[in-house]
């Protein structure tokens, strides 16, 4: 099977600290990989290093076979890779069918989004969009409105109107409810049916829900792969969240 991404010993040093220490790591095409570790483990740094915010001391990142050491962020963007952060970067003063407008107008700026008459292109991928994030009652409603949950969804679907092949995806059910968490894990799914998704999360129920192969990370490099099953039976990983029983990971009640 292809593989869409690639590390190769990777390793971030910031002032002698190794963030990412050595990181090896494959990710198929048309995957979805969750990563997971305690704080400090090197996810958001793993996440930087890819979208070429933060450049590898040593090693390297292939993306569909392309090394990306030095590419800027705007390119690596254009090369299809999407990445979601954990707030919602969604325009609050526009409404939710603008959002998605924004995004799929190839003029990309709000003046023309909101003043000119969208193409029949863009009207249908806008309401396949409306739907796929469960947001069609709510087109009209300006975003400030929105849940938090409502505004996570807004979001994933304004990166996938960016039609990249590679979706990444921070802690998407932070602070959210069960029915919120369940609405967000039923989009990644349905999603992950036609794109290749990398989810960094905490939520142990959440990484259950969706989780078909799980990435373990602890003091920058990969501790450990496997089902969420293996994962949590892994007295290694047990013993990395340093003040969680095993009863208590087992649960997913991990809040680390």
């Amino acid at each position: 099977m292809d593989k869409i991404l690639i590390t190769d010993n990777l390793t971030v040093s910031f002032d002698g600290f190794r963030a990412l220490n050595q990181l090896n790591f494959t990710m198929n095409t048309g995957e979805l990989r969750v990563v997971i570790g305690p704080n400090g483990a090197g996810k958001t740094t793993f996440l930087d290093v890819i979208t070429g915010k933060v450049q590898p001391t040593t090693g390297k990142v292939l993306f569909q076979g392309r090394n990306l050491r030095g590419i800027p962020e705007q390119e690596i963007a254009r090369l299809g890779i999407g990445r979601k952060f954990q707030t919602p970067r969604v325009y609050l003063g526009l409404t939710v069918r603008e959002n998605l407008d924004l995004v799929c107008n190839r003029f990309k700026n709000v003046f023309s989004t909101l003043f000119r008459t969208p193409s029949f292109t863009d009207r249908r991928m806008v309401m396949g969009l409306l739907e796929t994030v469960g947001l069609g009652g709510k087109r009209d409603l300006k975003a400030a409105l929105l849940s938090h949950g409502e505004k996570q969804r807004l979001e994933i679907g304004m990166l996938v109107a960016q039609s990249p092949d590679l979706l990444l995806v921070d802690e998407p059910v932070a602070g959210l409810t069960d029915e919120e968490t369940e609405n967000v894990g039923a989009l990644l799914l349905a999603l992950a049916e036609s794109h290749s998704i990398l989810v960094i999360e905490h939520d142990m129920e959440f990484v259950r829900q969706i989780a078909r192969q799980v990435t373990v990370l602890h003091q920058g490099t990969v501790l450990c792969e496997g089902t969420m099953d293996e994962i949590q039976g892994d007295r290694r990983v047990i013993e990395v969240y340093l003040g969680e029983s095993e009863a208590t990971l087992a649960t997913g009640n991990n809040q680390s």
